[in-house]
């Protein structure tokens, strides 16, 4: 009986409540012992270990040069909506929901307008309400083909009569509003000498320009036969088609349609290198006039 502990031989133990300090050790089973593993452990001094650092032998630092950029290809630039002056439209597109800005003046209509919905008023004279493709056909200058209409704003207008062509109905309006007119729009080729003053100078408050073909290569002709004078806008004595390819608007080696809009004259026009062509700078010109130049969606 009593507490034992220690291998065989047992020998008899004291409970832990008596265990005493020189014991050092612990207490398992109620049962005093004497643990070495809870004594430190002797380390025997080695020249290793009267060192109070120990030296690392210091590795060269390889520096890496980063990696240079791949440059992003440039993408060919864009023709946004605002550089085009022609605008799509609806048979039931009217006058006053579109016309925003200086580029309200033509349109190309679908086909199929002759049977739509869109309502018109007036005769010769239509009102701002009116569908644009339908007072075209109304007037004579569009079948139900479709095709291109030039608009003439023409300010407030007392009254607008009604009447039945071309299998168009139009009806009355008494009150006075805001008034149109509609105009054939014809295509002319031109070659690399023509200017916006010798085939459709500015008249105020417009002027209608025909739409143009430009002949390919008009880059290269010399200035003195085909001038050009400023940037994006162009004084009116300046080669249409030269000023074409200055813009952007027509591949050189290639030619194509533009559209022209002619506008008053600008005090200055500064000149630039822009697509091989080398444009002039004007100022304070004694005459003329001016024109922008617009791309055709093909």
């Amino acid at each position: 009986r009593g507490n034992w502990i220690g291998e065989a031989p047992y020998k008899t133990g004291r409970p832990c409540s008596e265990c005493p300090p020189s014991y050092g050790g612990g207490c398992q089973n109620n049962l005093c012992y004497k643990d070495y593993r809870y004594q430190d452990p002797i380390i025997a001094e080695t020249d290793e270990t009267n060192e109070v650092e120990i030296s690392q032998e210091q590795k060269p630092v390889r520096f890496y040069p980063p990696e240079p950029r791949a440059n992003k290809p440039i993408k060919p630039k864009k023709i946004t909506p605002e550089t085009y002056m022609t605008q799509v439209i609806t048979c039931e597109t009217k006058m006053r929901d579109k016309c925003r800005g200086s580029t309200c003046n033509r349109y190309l209509c679908p086909a199929g307008c002759l049977y739509s919905k869109g309502k018109i008023f007036g005769t010769f004279y239509y009102e701002s309400s009116s569908s644009i493709c339908r007072a075209a056909i109304h007037y004579g200058i569009l079948d139900n083909k479709g095709g291109l209409v030039d608009i003439t704003r023409k300010g407030r207008t007392p009254g607008f009569v009604k009447s039945t062509r071309n299998g168009v109905e139009s009806f009355r309006k008494s009150k006075p509003s805001n008034a149109f007119m509609v105009s054939k729009v014809t295509t002319q080729t031109l070659d690399c000498y023509t200017t916006v003053a010798e085939l459709c100078h500015f008249k105020k408050p417009v002027s209608h320009c025909p739409r143009i073909y430009c002949p390919a290569h008009c880059k290269d002709e010399p200035s003195y036969w085909a001038p050009v004078f400023g940037t994006n806008v162009y004084a009116d004595s300046s080669s249409i088609c030269k000023a074409a390819v200055h813009a952007g608007v027509i591949p050189d080696e290639r030619g194509g349609f533009v559209d022209v809009m002619p506008v008053e004259k600008k005090k200055t026009y500064i000149g630039s290198l822009k697509n091989g062509v080398q444009s002039e700078s004007l100022k304070n010109p004694s005459d003329g006039n001016a024109f922008r130049i617009f791309a055709v969606k093909q």
